[in-house]
């Protein structure tokens, strides 16, 4: 199977480790050395924007999806191959992840944080069976892997969750992952 689509939620900040920029480069480099089409939240700004420029850069398709009230505040890409306006943040978040075939989780804020529980859900509630893969740079995501073993350690959520979510350390992780999993799909 081909992957046509992975989107990548991470934060609109780049954080203060340099490693988070530099993996989310080699990201957006990877991404376009698939051939695979990067959806993402349409901004120029922080982690978000190093992903774009470095995918765009080397070839591949930009889908970003915005809602009103952040056009102009995260600096839209003017070379996307389509952006789509929401009306509201749950509405692009609902778009991202329908046009995609994976879903990547970068370091990030609340929004990210927002973003991977969503889509956690959603599996959950067996809504989609789309890999999910959590890119756990320098282990920014140490703390959220160890609540997740916990809410299933104390009974709040099914130890499967925990299978759903493919941990990775970086980029080249990240691609390796997919490219497994749609080869044995």
């Amino acid at each position: 199977m081909t992957i046509a689509s992975i989107c990548v939620y991470c934060g609109s900040r780049p954080g203060l480790e340099p490693a988070y920029l530099h993996q989310a480069g080699q990201l957006g480099r990877r991404l376009a050395e698939m051939e695979w089409r990067l959806v993402y939240g349409a901004g120029d700004v922080g982690l978000m924007g190093e992903v774009a420029r470095t995918a765009r850069e080397n070839g591949a398709d930009l889908f970003g999806v915005i809602p009103q009230h952040l056009l102009g505040v995260e600096r839209e890409r003017s070379d996307l191959s389509r952006l789509v306006v929401t009306q509201t943040m749950h509405e692009r978040k609902k778009v991202m992840f329908m046009n995609c075939d994976a879903a990547v989780v970068m370091p990030g804020g609340a929004g990210t944080l927002d973003e991977f529980f969503e889509v956690l859900t959603w599996r959950q509630l067996g809504l989609h069976q789309k890999p999910i893969v959590l890119m756990n740079i320098g282990g920014y995501w140490s703390p959220l892997i160890s609540m997740l073993e916990q809410m299933a350690a104390q009974g709040f959520a099914d130890p499967a969750m925990l299978h759903s979510v493919r941990v990775v350390e970086d980029a080249d992780g990240a691609i390796d992952s997919l490219a497994r999993h749609f080869d044995q799909g």
